[in-house]
């Protein structure tokens, strides 16, 4: 929704690009800080209770960020935004992974992702065009109020003992007891941190090219902003849907002859990515540049099921909701915390927004194809007590 109506909104609040930087770090604030909490609780209480009231708080965080009246109310909102979307980002993957056996596992938690552009693609062209006809505000309201009908909803569901989907007992394995101890023993499994470092550098990409790019396409190639939200949303959802599914499909299949399967589909999307990216911000002729952005944007959504199929089973089946929430904290605290906010003030400083975009973006693409090649030869010897790095059964 935010990146969607940025423009109109910069221009009410007077805010020039560093300070609309500012915006999406606010809401990763929220969700990375609480993060840990909720995995530390995911892994010890019953999960719905702590997703329906997250949910609640997302909703009522989107709701009044149109009710805002300058820039620290909306970064306050944006935090409560962040803080809701915490419980469910946390708990639902390993929710699901206790809903399906290994070999259909990937495919289940990639359909479950493809719910992150049909959203982000909902909030774009639909942000977009409520924002034309009845102002910005009005469209954080319309996002944010039908979520407290879904988190009731989450209330009624019939939650899985944890382990169930591979026969292991929910005591089997218990984390530590300690909260910084139970984080801390995430690091003695090696593909889990190459899996999350290279996660860290694509976020900060994902980060940078989701807030400016329908700006960029306004700013540098004179596109009305209706028609670069449109663009852009249409874009999202659909190389979203095809390349979520595609990925999850071809990583599955890849897994029966080869334990790295998963892997090798990251570290591919990842290489491929980066000329794509760079082709997106250094074009001078608007046709290639939104075919780039739209190969990009296929690339990045390849990696969406395999990527956090392998952070839950790269650690004991009791500590899948510490390993989510390390990964969150990871990606964000490092990742697009900073980067929607770099790029703009690279932009400020250099007055070219695409020469800002062009000289991040496809470098952490670089970075993360680079770690996620270290953990496809990784991952071809398994660490012990991780579930499961084998080839699986066809």
């Amino acid at each position: 929704m935010l990146p969607a109506v940025l423009p109109p909104l910069q221009r009410e609040f007077g805010l020039n690009d560093s300070q609309a930087g500012m915006l999406a770090p606010a809401f990763m604030l929220g969700y990375f800080l609480t993060s840990p909490f909720f995995g530390y609780l995911g892994d010890r209480m019953q999960r719905k209770w702590l997703i329906a009231a997250g949910v609640l708080v997302w909703s009522a965080g989107t709701a009044l960020s149109g009710w805002a009246h300058g820039l620290v109310e909306l970064m306050i909102f944006r935090v409560l935004v962040g803080f809701g979307e915490a419980s469910y980002g946390t708990l639902s993957p390993g929710w699901i992974a206790d809903l399906y056996p290994s070999a259909r596992r990937n495919n289940a938690l990639s359909f479950f992702y493809i719910a992150i552009p049909v959203g982000s693609a909902l909030g774009q062209i639909l942000g977009g065009t409520v924002a034309e006809h009845s102002g910005w505000r009005t469209a954080f309201y319309w996002a944010g109020l039908p979520g407290i009908l879904v988190a009731l909803a989450v209330l009624f569901l019939r939650e899985p003992a944890r382990g169930s989907s591979d026969g292991v007992s929910a005591q089997e394995g218990a984390p530590s007891k300690g909260l910084v101890r139970g984080y801390l023993s995430l690091f003695g499994y090696r593909p889990y941190v190459l899996v999350v470092a290279g996660y860290v550098a694509q976020t900060f990409a994902l980060g940078g090219f989701a807030l400016w790019s329908a700006t960029f396409l306004v700013r540098i190639h004179r596109m009305a902003l209706r028609e670069a939200d449109t663009f852009f949303g249409l874009s999202l959802v659909l190389t979203g849907l095809v390349a979520t599914v595609l990925g999850g499909l071809a990583a599955t299949a890849w897994r029966r002859r080869s334990p790295a399967g998963h892997a090798w589909v990251l570290a591919l999307s990842a290489m491929a990515a980066v000329p794509a990216t760079y082709g997106a911000f250094a074009a001078h002729d608007l046709g290639t540049a939104k075919l780039c952005m739209v190969a990009a944007m296929f690339m990045i959504f390849l990696s969406t099921g395999p990527v956090n199929t392998l952070i839950l089973e790269t650690v004991p089946v009791a500590m899948r909701a510490c390993a989510m929430a390390a990964s969150i904290f990871a990606i964000h605290l490092f990742g697009d915390l900073w980067s929607p906010q770099l790029v703009g003030r690279l932009s400020d400083r250099t007055g070219d927004l695409g020469k800002a975009l062009l000289e991040l973006m496809p470098a952490a693409l670089a970075v993360c194809a680079v770690f996620w090649t270290w953990l496809a030869f990784a991952c071809r010897k398994p660490k012990p007590g991780a579930v499961p790095l084998a080839p699986l059964a066809a």
